[in-house]
């Protein structure tokens, strides 16, 4: 089986879960390329894992993108099209599905061989149930970050740099500006540590008790749809449906009541502390440890004991 793996750069680096796309392909015993857009340096950091690099400098936007990648597909013919879940792949999956005619799947939590066949897991109605898809042909697939393992590095691969020409045409959309969110930078995809806030915080004043249990255990900070829309923190931390979908090590939900679109973007966490006030809260179905209480009380000790483990463990 040969396997092309879109990853995608900052520039410099790669982002989000792209490098758990070379062990994606090694778990069907997938003879993997890597395709990189637009950072020799990204492409040297990933031919360290032993896998030959394709490295284009001619695409930046998601038109050009996607005709590079269609134009690679042609030239490769793999049998499956890796992408990890992010938003420019979400854009460019099912725009290179359509115009080759090939075969889609979002969002997969776990691939397996079956009789020599490809069988594709992912989660379904907000995550409350998983379907098995089986793709005629060549598939193109997005892969949930955290659901493989990150790659232990091996020799050194090749790294093959082309140019690709783009059509005029081929750009249906031009970007005249951008607006940096100053909260841009925070990273929850690939955080192993999250605390999240809820409604159940109450207000800004205490939403701050969530950052700062953050802060003490080295994690990133998440939240739900209300304390974004009341302002209280940037919708760049926002865990669901129609934020970011997430799978820490640790994920603390403070004041969350476990609504369905919050749930599918948190549940793939390996280990889950719930506290919330009322004990048939839908998030404690999913929880490894769930405290019943007031969450602004609770989490003032929980911050406490926290600082004092680690003043201990030095």
């Amino acid at each position: 089986m040969k396997a092309l793996l879109f990853m995608e750069t900052d520039g410099e680096k790669v982002l989000g879960g792209s490098l758990e796309l070379i062990s994606a392909a090694k778990a069907l015993d997938a003879e993997g390329t890597v395709l990189i857009v637009g950072s020799r340096a990204a492409a040297d950091m990933v031919a360290a894992f032993g896998i030959p690099v394709i490295c284009i400098d001619t695409a930046s936007d998601c038109d050009t993108v996607t005709a590079v990648l269609e134009e690679v597909v042609k030239e490769q013919n793999p049998e499956i099209v890796l992408l990890s879940n992010t938003a420019l792949a979400k854009d460019i999956a099912p725009r290179i599905s359509g115009r080759m005619g090939l075969g889609c799947v979002s969002d997969v939590i776990g691939m397996s061989k079956t009789d020599g066949k490809v069988i594709y897991t992912r989660p379904a109605y907000g995550g409350t149930v998983l379907e098995n898809i089986e793709i005629e042909g060549t598939a193109v697939v997005t892969v949930r970050s955290g659901s493989f393992p990150k790659p232990e590095e091996g020799s050194k691969a090749a790294v093959t740099e082309k140019k690709v020409e783009i059509p005029a045409d081929a750009i249906k959309a031009k970007i005249i500006d951008k607006v940096k969110d100053i909260c841009e930078a925070v990273n929850l995809e690939e955080a192993e540590i999250i605390v999240s806030g809820g409604r159940g915080m109450g207000n800004a004043e205490n939403f701050k008790l969530v950052e700062e249990l953050a802060n003490v255990l080295g994690g990133v900070v998440g939240a739900t749809r209300p304390p974004i829309e009341d302002g209280w923190i940037c919708r760049s931390h926002q865990v669901g449906q129609s934020g970011k979908i997430v799978t820490p090590k640790l994920y603390i939900a403070c004041g969350i009541s476990g609504a369905t679109q919050h749930t599918s973007g948190m549940s793939g966490s390996n280990y889950i502390v719930a506290i919330n006030k009322d004990e048939e809260a839908p998030i404690f179905e999913i929880a490894d440890v769930g405290i019943v209480g007031n969450v602004n009380e609770i989490l003032p000790v929980m911050i406490e004991e926290m600082k004092k483990a680690k003043e201990e463990a030095k």
